[in-house]
C-alpha cells in the first residue's frame, strides 16, 4: 500500500514539475536566472565555485604556516605584506599561527570537503541521473546555497577582526575555545567562528533534506533503487549520515555558544585563571569531545563516500567495463554509514576512557575496514582486463584509490587503542587524515569535475594542463605527507609553533624544509587547475555531442545546454541498470539506460 502511495506521490510530483517545466519559458532576469537561481544546475555551480575560492584560501594558509614549520629561523617579508601585523618582520606571531591551523581544518573539512563536494554533486547529478526535472523543494534549494553563503562572510569576516580569527583547533575543545579569557583567538573570533559554523548546519541539513527526498520520490519511470548509478547512492548515504549527525554537533555549538555568553557550566568546571578561580562547576570538557565526533567521525565519510560514488562511475566508464560487485558496493556502502555512527570515541582514546570500553571501540573501528576493502577489491578488479583510457578523469579516480588505500592502512594503527595512546596528537594524526579524508576526497572531487564538466559548462576542460595538474598533485601529495608518518613515530607532537628549540625534534629540520618545499609547490599546481577551470568557462573546446564518454547514464540524455527542467517533453523512461558496457549491435561498446531490452534479453 505504501508503495502505491509513494508511486502515485512520485507520479503526481512529476506532473507538477512538467506543468512547471511548461511555464518555464518566460524571460528570467539576470538575478533570478544565476544568483537567486532555483535551477539544481546553477545551485550546484553555485556551490563549486564558492569551494573553489575557500580551497585557495584555505590551501595558502597552509603555506604560511608551512613556511614558519620548514624554517622557522628564516624571515619572509612577503607573508608582512599578506598578514600585515600579524607577519610584523616578515615572520608568523604565535597566535596567528594557532588561528592559521585553525581557520585551514575548518575551511578544508566544512567548507570545502562537506559544502563544496556534496553541494556541487549532489545538486548536479541527482536530478539528472535518477530523472527529475528538479530537486523536491527548489526554493529549499536555493536556501541551502545561501545559508552557506552567509556562513562564509561570517568566517571570513572573522579574519579581519583586531583579535584575529579563532584559534582554538578546528575541533574547538573547550576550555580553550568556551572562555573568552583564555587567549587572543578565544575572543570575537570564537563568536563569529560558532555563528558560522551554525549556519553552516542549517545549510548542510536543508541540502540534505532535499537530497534524500528527491532520490526516494522523483525517480523517472523505471529508475528502480538498484538501477540507479553508485554516485545516487553514495550521496544518499552521505545526506542521511549529515541529517542525523549535523544536529548532534549543533546542539554540541549551542551549549558552547551558553558556556561562552550566558554562565553556564555544560563543559566547564574548576577552572583558575591567574590563581583566581572561576565560578564554573559541574561541567565536562570531555561531554563536548563527545558531541563534536558523533558528528566528526561521520564527517570522515560525508567527505569520502561521494569521491567514492564519483570514483566508481568514472571507473567503470573509463575501464568500459561494467561495475564489479554492484550489489556489494550498495552493501558496503550501507555498512559504512551504520558503522560511522559506532567509532567516534577511537578520537578519544586518551581521555581516561575505560580499556573495556575502548576495545569496544577498537572492534568496531577495526571492522569499518572490512567495507572499506570490498570497495578497494571491486575497484581493482572493476579496472582488471578493462580497456583503459587514461584520461584526467581516470588518473585522478585511479589516484584515489591508490590514497585510500595508503591512507587507511594507517588508519589501523590509529585504530589500536595501545598503539593510538603513542601516537595520538602526533604527525601520524596529520598524516594519516590527511591522505585518506583531505588528499583522497579531493582527488575524488578533480575526477568528478573533469568528468561533468562538459555537463556542467557544455565545454571541456584543457587536457595537458590536467595532466600536469594530476601529477604534481599526486607526486606532491606523497611527499608532503608520508614523511610525516616517521616523524609522528617518533613523538614528534603536531600544532607545535617551533620545532628547533627541541633537541628531540632538531634533527627532523632538513625533513620539514622538504614537505614545506614540497606543500608550495603543491599549491602552485593547484594555480594550475584554477586557471584551467575558469579559462575553459568561456575558452575550453565546446561540447558537440551529447555524451563525450560515451556513458550508459541518465544525465548525458539531456541537451548539451539543458534549460531549467532539464528535458525537452517528457522524462525518458529506464530500462536498464547504469553499468550496460557490452556491445550494442551498432559499434557502440556501451547501451544508455533508456535503450529497451531486446526479445528475449535479461535485465542485469
Amino acid at each position: 500500500m505504501s508503495d502505491v502511495i509513494i508511486q502515485g506521490a512520485s507520479a503526481h510530483t512529476h506532473e507538477a514539475h512538467t506543468e512547471h517545466h511548461g511555464h518555464e519559458h518566460h524571460e528570467q532576469h539576470f538575478i533570478t536566472k544565476y544568483i537567486f537561481s532555483q535551477d539544481h544546475k546553477v545551485i550546484g555551480r553555485q556551490f563549486l565555485v564558492t569551494g573553489i575560492i575557500w580551497a585557495i584560501i584555505g590551501a595558502l594558509m597552509s603555506v604560511f604556516f608551512r613556511l614558519q614549520l620548514g624554517f622557522p629561523n628564516e624571515t619572509f617579508p612577503i607573508m608582512e605584506k599578506f598578514l600585515g601585523e600579524w607577519a610584523k618582520g616578515g615572520k608568523l606571531s604565535p597566535e596567528f599561527y594557532y588561528a592559521l591551523v585553525t581557520m585551514h581544518g575548518t575551511i578544508l573539512v566544512f567548507f570545502v570537503l562537506t559544502a563544496g563536494l556534496s553541494g556541487t554533486f549532489a545538486n548536479i547529478l541527482i536530478p539528472l541521473q535518477v530523472g527529475a526535472r528538479d530537486m523536491a523543494s527548489p526554493f529549499m534549494n536555493m536556501l541551502s546555497y545561501w545559508f552557506f553563503f552567509i556562513s562564509s562572510v561570517f568566517m571570513f569576516v572573522s579574519l579581519f577582526i583586531q583579535t584575529g580569527p579563532a584559534s582554538g583547533g578546528w575541533t574547538t575543545y573547550p576550555p580553550l575555545s568556551a572562555l573568552k579569557e583564555a587567549s587572543m583567538g578565544s575572543g570575537l573570533g570564537m563568536d563569529l567562528w560558532l555563528i558560522s559554523m551554525a549556519l553552516f548546519v542549517v545549510s548542510s541539513l536543508l541540502g540534505g533534506l532535499n537530497y534524500i527526498v528527491t532520490i526516494l520520490n522523483m525517480r523517472t519511470k523505471g529508475m528502480t533503487m538498484t538501477r540507479m548509478p553508485l554516485t545516487i547512492w553514495a550521496l544518499l548515504f552521505t545526506a542521511v549520515l549529515g541529517v542525523l549527525s549535523f544536529p548532534v554537533l549543533f546542539s554540541g555549538f549551542v551549549l558552547l555558544i551558553f558556556d561562552r555568553n550566558f554562565g553556564t557550566s555544560f563543559y566547564l568546571s574548576e577552572i583558575f585563571i591567574g590563581g583566581k578561580a572561576l565560578p564554573h562547576i559541574g561541567g565536562s570538557a570531555i561531554l563536548y569531545q563527545h558531541l563534536f565526533w558523533f558528528l566528526g567521525h561521520p564527517e570522515v565519510y560525508i567527505i569520502m563516500l561521494p569521491g567514492m560514488g564519483m570514483a566508481s562511475e568514472v571507473l567503470s566508464n573509463h575501464s568500459r567495463k561494467p561495475i564489479f560487485g554492484y550489489t556489494a558496493m550498495i552493501i558496503s556502502l550501507i555498512g559504512i554509514t551504520v558503522l560511522a555512527f559506532l567509532v567516534w570515541a577511537h578520537h578519544m582514546f586518551v581521555t581516561g576512557m575505560s580499556p573495556f570500553l575502548g576495545s569496544i571501540f577498537v572492534l568496531l573501528t577495526l571492522l569499518i575496514a572490512v567495507p572499506s576493502a570490498v570497495k578497494v577489491f571491486n575497484w581493482l578488479t572493476t579496472m582488471w582486463k578493462g580497456n583503459i583510457r587514461f584520461t584526467v578523469p581516470m588518473m585522478f579516480a585511479m589516484g584515489f584509490v591508490s590514497l585510500f588505500i595508503s591512507g587507511g592502512l594507517t588508519g589501523l594503527f590509529l585504530g589500536n587503542s595501545a598503539l593510538d595512546i603513542h601516537l595520538h596528537d602526533t604527525y601520524f594524526v596529520v598524516a594519516h587524515f590527511h591522505i585518506v579524508m583531505g588528499v583522497s576526497a579531493f582527488f575524488g572531487m578533480f575526477a568528478g569535475i573533469y568528468h561533468w564538466f562538459p555537463k556542467m559548462f557544455g565545454r571541456f576542460m584543457n587536457n595537458t594542463l590536467g595532466y600536469i595538474h594530476f601529477f604534481i598533485t599526486f607526486a606532491g601529495a606523497y611527499l608532503i605527507f608520508w614523511p610525516m608518518h616517521y616523524e609522528g613515530i617518533a613523538g614528534m607532537p603536531r600544532r607545535y609553533y617551533d620545532y628547533s628549540a627541541w633537541e628531540s625534534f632538531k634533527h627532523f629540520e632538513s625533513l620539514n624544509s622538504f614537505i614545506s618545499i614540497a606543500a608550495i609547490m603543491v599549491f602552485f599546481g593547484q594555480l594550475i587547475f584554477v586557471v584551467n577551470f575558469f579559462a575553459s568557462i568561456w575558452r575550453g573546446r565546446k561540447l558537440t555531442v551529447q555524451n563525450p564518454w560515451g556513458s550508459p547514464t541518465l544525465e548525458w540524455t539531456t541537451p548539451i545546454k539543458a534549460g531549467h527542467g532539464n528535458w525537452e517533453g517528457d522524462i525518458p523512461e529506464v530500462y536498464r541498470w547504469p553499468y550496460d558496457y557490452k556491445d550494442d549491435g551498432n559499434g557502440n561498446d556501451f547501451i544508455p539506460q533508456t535503450t529497451p531490452l531486446k526479445p528475449g534479453e535479461e535485465a542485469h
